[in-house]
């Protein structure tokens, strides 16, 4: 396993929280408390691998975003889905249970043989999903051996995406540049951030797609 010095993990992560507590309290207060680390080890032992140190870190931080849970008669706020395309994150159970789905699309691409060895699609047994949309889209992070340990990518699943897109180069870097792209409004990839107004009067986190 690569070495990863988690210290720059727990300062753009310090960033990000920061921005939610001043921007989206809402958002923030959806973040679950820490998993416990007895629940990490089960997830490690379900993999067959360890899990990413700063992913690993994450965990220690937040068992993932609750669900939006709605008062009677109301809509729910969709607080928590504040990465882009409404990811939210994903905690230890979720992440079970995305990787098994994604060792068996994994498989279904092997069997397909449209794709070479070395890439993504037939590699998903190796990724650790962190983060789940509404659409069929899963974020994961990449624990292969070698120059892509570690990176952060987004693949439209559901959509028949399976090239996946790359958001980064790991959980650290992934939280400098979204702390970088909230607190500037400058876009990330394809997409630029702002905040909008529940009828609650909470404010909540969304990305909006560039042309």
């Amino acid at each position: 396993m690569t070495q990863v010095d988690t210290a720059a993990f727990d300062h753009e992560w310090a960033r990000f929280e920061s921005w939610l507590s001043a921007h989206s309290p809402a958002d923030l207060a959806a973040l679950r408390e820490p998993a416990a680390p007895e629940a990490i080890a089960g997830l490690e032992s379900r993999l067959g691998f360890a899990l990413h140190p700063e992913l690993r870190r994450l965990l220690a931080l937040h068992d993932g975003a609750a669900p939006p849970v709605a008062e009677p008669g109301s809509f729910p706020l969709p607080a928590g889905t504040f990465l882009p395309l409404g990811h939210r994150l994903s905690g230890v159970d979720d992440m079970a249970m995305m990787h098994e789905i994604l060792v068996g699309v994994g498989e279904s691409n092997i069997e397909a043989d449209l794709w070479e060895d070395e890439e993504l699609a037939v590699n998903l047994h190796r990724c650790v999903p962190i983060a789940l949309p509404n659409d069929g889209g899963v974020a994961f992070v990449d624990h292969r051996a070698g120059p892509s340990y570690g990176h952060v990518y987004e693949m439209g699943i559901g959509s028949g995406d399976l090239d996946g897109t790359l958001w980064a180069t790991g959980p650290a870097e992934l939280f400098r540049v979204l702390a970088d792209s909230l607190e500037t409004g400058s876009p990330f990839l394809y997409y630029r951030p702002s905040t909008y107004e529940h009828k609650s009067g909470h404010h909540c986190v969304e990305w909006e797609i560039e042309a």
